[in-house]
């Protein structure tokens, strides 16, 4: 019976740690894509930080994006940027992907 508890600890400290691994990836994406759109925006120093931070933490709201974009679509409208649901689902996307390669590359070390 305890190979099979040893079994079941070791599933659970994988998933606790492939879970951190992914909301280390969310969050990287976000702060790049943060800090990609307050570029579009015009923002820079502390101010582009700042975006980036509350692009970050608005992800933690729901799972998944929108919660994301429902927190840069006023900004993107202010700035009159044409920026579509597609481009910005396409640049999370890209980002999800930029985030996972530094993260994977961060636990390599």
């Amino acid at each position: 019976m305890t190979d099979m508890n040893d079994r079941e600890k070791a599933f659970e400290n994988k998933y606790a740690l492939d879970q951190e691994v992914i909301f280390r990836i969310e969050a990287r994406a976000c702060k790049l894509f943060g800090l990609w759109l307050a570029e579009k925006l015009g923002l820079s120093g502390d101010g582009a930080k700042a975006f980036s931070g509350s692009v970050v933490s608005s992800n933690l709201d729901e799972p998944g994006f929108e919660d994301v974009k429902r927190t840069v679509r006023p900004a993107i409208a202010e700035k009159g940027l044409d920026l579509s649901d597609a481009a910005i689902d396409s640049q999370l996307e890209r980002f999800m992907e930029e985030a996972r390669l530094q993260i994977m590359a961060e636990q390599n070390q």
